[in-house]
């Protein structure tokens, strides 16, 4: 009997949709197609930065898309679009190849265990070959039904619209197999999938729901945020007043960004969501933050501010990834929201630069920059995350010492010291190895020791200017450096090269 009451509470939901692919091969443009959504247009560069959740009808039945970002850095929010998702959408561009990223979606779709359908993309061009891409789909356990699988695809082109409809249709049908259900008598429970701050209007946070109902005025929580809702919104702004089962909305009124991929839940009261948080936060290890630098090492301490949660979790792994043999790159500070004055402040105190990504910089920060004449804290924004892990990279090689490789030239034996005044001495002596030339580097050795070093100004041989002497040739040289040569002492020549410091 109760079973049979549960089985009552279960609706059919829309099925949640995850597009995937290479950074490039369509899939905004994809979401464009399907309902007039101008992203492309909206990123920097043409590339989706991070998460979003969008909503269409077809045929009078609703389907919510997650648009993932392309980019390789992105991986872990699209292992977490993957898992939230009924449907994975593998978008190929016809025209091109079977990317690294495309098997690295598929990678993740095979993990989600989900089913998938592969969308052909950009059969408008001339170049594009369906064909040859279904074989190269092969290659990585991926057959489609055309080729006796049982993946079914589809060929669409997003610029004109060709195979939109149909794509749709066959997206309600995969779902309508799967059987989705949802249980809408149960308080509201679902995932996070985006989540930023605001400077107007707080922490804001993108979430789907999974099961029951949410509600304006509702308290959720995660295991790291909590918000008393003061508005919900739909994925295009408009307010609503409740959210159902596979449904995104937009929720205003977190006390703190939450992190994307938690999953929320509905509590009675404040106080029993700050509960679940504390607990939470307990069954959590401290990081160990310390380390040791080798003598050798340095360190580059950097402020980091981005727009949205998804972005500032992907780009901190990236960096992680860096090379920190020779130089440490610490993140003082990780967090959403646009550059302000004590990130200015912190960044003064422990010499830091200040990255941001897709963020502003507050008024008072730039008044503050134009009175620093000295420039002593470096602020510096990117809109694409090549760009800004290509200047961290440059920022942590600038860090670095040059390399020094030195190259021996030759050798003279101290016979005679004719002169010497202040720091520059006259001696006359014998070339014992290889040659000797203007502008060459000195070591002074002593008993076998080194006393000092310093350059030859000018070499002669029998009163008169010459640029180069060989070994067995008899020479004067004006030296410059740091010691007083004495008779008996070799003097060593020798050139350095130095190398910007890498990685």
């Amino acid at each position: 009997m109760v079973g049979k009451k549960k089985q009552d509470n279960l609706i059919s939901r829309p099925p949640i949709v995850v597009v995937l692919g290479h950074v490039d091969h369509g899939k905004s443009s994809l979401l464009e197609a399907i309902k007039d959504f101008e992203i492309t247009s909206k990123e920097s560069g043409g590339i989706t930065q991070h998460v979003g959740a969008y909503e269409v009808e077809h045929k009078r039945k609703k389907i919510t898309f997650i648009d993932t970002p392309g980019h390789e850095a992105f991986s872990a929010i699209r292992a977490r679009g993957a898992q939230v998702a009924d449907v994975a959408i593998l978008v190929v561009d016809s025209s091109d190849t079977v990317q690294p990223q495309t098997k690295e979606a598929i990678n993740v779709v095979k993990k989600a265990e989900i089913p998938m359908i592969v969308v052909l993309n950009k059969i408008d061009k001339p170049t594009a070959d369906q064909e040859k891409i279904k074989r190269e789909l092969l290659k990585v356990d991926i057959i489609v039904e055309s080729m006796g699988g049982k993946v079914p695809s589809i060929e669409v082109s997003a610029k004109t619209k060709q195979g939109i409809d149909e794509l749709l249709e066959l997206i309600l049908l995969v779902a309508e197999m799967e059987g989705l259900k949802a249980d809408i008598k149960v308080p509201a429970e679902g995932i996070i999938v985006e989540s930023y701050m605001d400077c107007f209007r707080g922490p804001i946070a993108t979430l789907i729901v999974q099961n029951g109902i949410l509600k304006r005025k509702d308290i959720i929580g995660t295991s790291s945020a909590l918000a008393k809702i003061k508005n919900l919104q739909d994925f295009q702004g408009k307010e609503i007043e409740q959210v159902y089962p596979s449904q995104p909305a937009v929720v205003l009124g977190f006390e703190k960004s939450p992190w994307v991929g938690e999953k929320f839940k509905t509590y009675v009261s404040i106080d029993e969501a700050t509960a679940n948080i504390k607990e939470e936060e307990e069954k959590k290890e401290l990081p160990n933050t310390a380390f040791t630098l080798k003598d050798d090492q340095k360190v580059l301490n950097m402020i980091l501010k981005v727009d949205v949660v998804g972005s500032l979790e992907a780009i901190v792994d990236v960096l992680k990834e860096l090379p920190q043999e020779k130089i440490i790159l610490r993140i003082l500070k990780e967090e959403v929201g646009d550059i302000n004055e004590a990130d200015m402040k912190l960044a003064g105190i422990c010499n830091g630069q200040i990255i941001g990504f897709r963020v502003k910089i507050n008024p008072s920060v730039l008044q503050a920059m134009k009175k620093d004449k000295e420039k002593k804290v470096k602020i510096k924004t990117f809109d694409v995350i090549y760009n800004l892990i290509q200047e961290v990279r440059q920022m942590m090689e600038k860090t670095l010492e040059p390399e020094v490789s030195r190259q021996d030239i030759g050798k003279v034996k101290t016979l005679l010291v004719f002169w010497g005044e202040k720091n520059r001495q006259i001696v006359g002596g014998k070339i014992i190895e290889g040659e000797v030339r203007k502008g060459l580097k000195i070591e002074v050795l002593r008993d076998e020791k080194k006393v000092g070093e310093g350059k030859i100004v000018n070499l002669q041989r029998n009163k008169k200017d010459i640029e180069k002497l060989v070994k067995g040739d008899e020479c004067g040289v004006l030296f410059e450096g740091n010691v007083k040569i004495q008779e008996k002492d070799i003097l060593s020549f020798y050139t350095e090269e130095r190398k910007k410091g890498e990685l």
